[in-house]
């Protein structure tokens, strides 16, 4: 296992088989454990029987290929002795004069275990029962096998390095209660299936469907590898899927009816499943069966540095542009409800807003549009107020007026300047400084006025600050940090973007798209400074950093609780070619400063509704003092910057 960040990496794979020729088998099978040492590969798991081939039929009763396929595994053995990767074959089992079908589990020479298959299929074009016996109720049994005694039986798990595997077969995934789902609830993080299943149209959409799901009921990784070229076409045909799956995600499938050997590579997160599991406390069945865990004593396969995954830029924002529009869909559907909710609970027909011209109110303004449709209101009860003061631009302030007469909602203008210059005399401030309160009196103005607005037509000031903002304390205390609902307070600044952005290309038109496609062009600001004529000179990642970087360090950080130094070895991955590693660091220190400092603002946060996996919410997901020492986290940081200054 790659013992600095938890990772171990492992390969399903799917050799050519030779039917009733074990000896070949096991040629393919060692040729198979040599290419995954190569790759670094510490678990490789072959299909079923793969060592005499599952369409053998009557074959298996033999005891000529019965005898060959234990000596073929005597060998492999023997041809591994000098690797430390750990194979997973198939082959039949006599044990007290009944046949099993059977995973061996070895490696560097040993024989760790032999797991009998649990469910026998007799149905469809399946005939198991002529052949085989049940293994479940197989415990506490030892057997001889290949030259060397070892563990037998259905209640194995494996230890390896510390980390703790399962292996069930086949059909045994198909049943309502899976061995595997027994096996991770007593701590088997790595579950592997050696399967020989036929394929037959559209079985393969809801076979990668069911190991996705189990790998996410289970909060494990499944492994999985079915027979494939050199299985009998009699009547059936093998595809030879190879599929990797964590935590419900797909890591990688090998491609079918190919006529060569393949191999599907993936790094597990083992650390992040514990994780996970750690914080689920409802993970566990008081009545699972105990399981014999077989620590396994070989050398460790260490590497550093590549990590055979892909790392997502933008974790909150799905890749696949198809999945990108029903995501959006949903969220836009989960804000709508949430606030139809609140707004009936109060009575209230009107809804206030700030409109700057920038993304976050322009979702905000799109989500409540919804909101009111949703509830059969009129429009004209969303109050949109545009505030111009020192900093805004021509370009956000014309986006705001048009935004809200083309949405067919109710539009105000009130300019703050004049209230915030009397505000400066008042409290004696220069009108030449540029400070944090030059800064946060504006904000606190327009939240001022949103709130009065709201007393005067019986209304609720609407928030529209996100949660990428939320998490760095970029919003101005009891100023736009302040509302009567959040509704973006768990939408992060990178989903903003592309929700604008898919509203303006797939539910709006004419005036109303060009100037949502103009927001999501335009630099992400809270235009507080003068501009230089119409141009933004407060451009907020300049200031506290690209939101990309930080929206990446968030879900890390509380999704998946990872590191610091983890965080930037992935985020130097998932940003090759972007941002440098000196450049992640630096923006990583800010993070966590920002978001260890700036709790207070969220522990005081109004309610909003969370729409994906991470919120920051202290009555939800972020329990968390405002007063938590962040040093721990910075040192490690530090340390970081350190080892990049002493290679300069």
């Amino acid at each position: 296992m790659n013992n600095q960040f938890g990772y171990m990496r492992v390969a399903a794979a799917v050799p050519r088989v030779h039917i009733a020729d074990a000896h070949s088998n096991a040629e393919g099978a060692l040729k198979i454990m040599q290419d995954a040492f190569r790759e670094g590969v510490e678990i490789v798991v072959m299909p079923e029987l793969s060592l005499v081939g599952y369409t053998c039929g009557d074959m298996v009763l033999q005891k000529k290929l019965l005898s060959d396929s234990e000596k073929a595994l005597a060998w492999l053995m023997e041809e591994t002795a000098d690797i430390p990767t750990i194979g997973i074959v198939g082959l039949p089992v006599v044990y007290a004069d009944r046949l099993y079908n059977c995973a061996a589990i070895f490696g560097q020479g040993a024989l760790w275990g032999i797991v009998p298959k649990s469910y026998i299929p007799n149905y469809g074009e399946f005939s198991e029962l002529r052949w085989w016996v049940s293994g479940y109720a197989i415990k506490d049994r030892t057997i001889r096998y290949a030259g060397q005694e070892c563990p037998f039986g259905s209640d194995l798990m494996f230890d390896l390095h510390g980390v703790e595997f399962g292996v069930e077969i086949c059909e045994d995934m198909w049943v309502p209660v899976p061995p595997s789902s027994m096996q991770a609830v007593q701590g088997a993080k790595l579950l592997f299936n050696l399967s020989a299943s036929p394929e037959s149209v559209c079985k393969h959409d809801y076979l990668i469907s069911l190991i996705a799901e189990q790998s996410s009921r289970t909060m494990a990784a499944y492994v999985y590898a079915s027979s494939g070229h050199g299985e009998s076409s009699s009547d059936l045909v093998f595809a030879g899927n190879a599929v990797i799956a964590e935590l419900g995600r797909v890591l990688g499938v090998s491609e079918r009816f190919a006529r060569n050997d393949r191999m599907v590579i993936a790094d597990i997160d083992v650390e992040y499943i514990s994780t996970r599991r750690t914080a689920r406390n409802t993970f566990y069945y008081p009545d699972a069966p105990e399981m014999r865990v077989v620590e396994i004593d070989v050398d460790e396969i260490c590497y550093q540095g590549d990590v055979r995954r892909h790392i997502e830029p933008l974790y909150f924002v799905p890749e696949d542009e198809a999945a990108r529009a029903i995501h959006c869909r949903e969220v836009f559907a989960i804000q709508s409800a949430g606030l139809a909710q609140r707004l009936e609970h109060t009575r209230c027909k009107n809804a206030v807003i700030g409109i700057s011209g920038g993304l976050d109110s322009t979702l905000a303004l799109l989500a409540v549009c919804d909101t009111f449709d949703l509830l059969g209101l009129d429009r004209k009860g969303i109050i949109g107020v545009t505030m111009p003061g020192f900093g805004t631009t021509d370009r956000t302030y014309q986006n705001a007026l048009t935004m809200v007469r083309e949405l067919g909602c109710t539009l105000k203008e009130i300019s703050i300047k004049d209230a915030c210059e009397q505000h400066f005399k008042d409290i004696g401030l220069s009108a030449d400084e540029r400070s944090v309160a030059y800064e946060n009196s504006q904000a606190r103005e327009r939240t001022q006025i949103l709130m009065d607005i709201a007393n005067m037509y019986g209304g609720m000031v609407i928030g529209t600050g996100d949660m990428s903002e939320l998490a760095l304390g970029w919003a101005t205390y009891n100023g736009d940090q302040m509302s009567m609902y959040g509704i973006n307070a768990s939408v992060p600044k990178t989903l903003v973007k592309y929700m604008v952005d898919w509203y303006a290309t797939n539910r709006a038109e004419g005036a109303l798209r060009k100037a949502l496609l103009d927001v999501v062009a335009t630099p992400v600001s809270p235009e507080l400074l003068p501009a230089d004529g119409n141009n933004i000179v407060q451009k907020t990642e300049d200031l506290v950093g690209p939101y990309d970087l930080h929206d990446f360090f968030l879900y890390c950080a509380l999704r998946r609780r990872y590191v610091p130094a983890k965080i930037a070895m992935l985020a130097t991955i998932a940003f090759d070619g972007v941002y440098d590693r000196a450049t992640i660091i630096k923006w990583l220190k800010v993070f966590f400063h920002r978001f260890f400092t700036q709790q207070f603002k969220r522990s005081s946060m109004p309610d909003g509704p969370k729409v994906g996996a991470v919120g920051l919410s202290p009555r939800g997901d972020l329990h968390m003092p405002s007063d938590a020492q962040e040093r721990a986290w910075l040192q490690e940081v530090e340390e970081m910057e350190r080892e990049l200054d002493a290679l300069k």
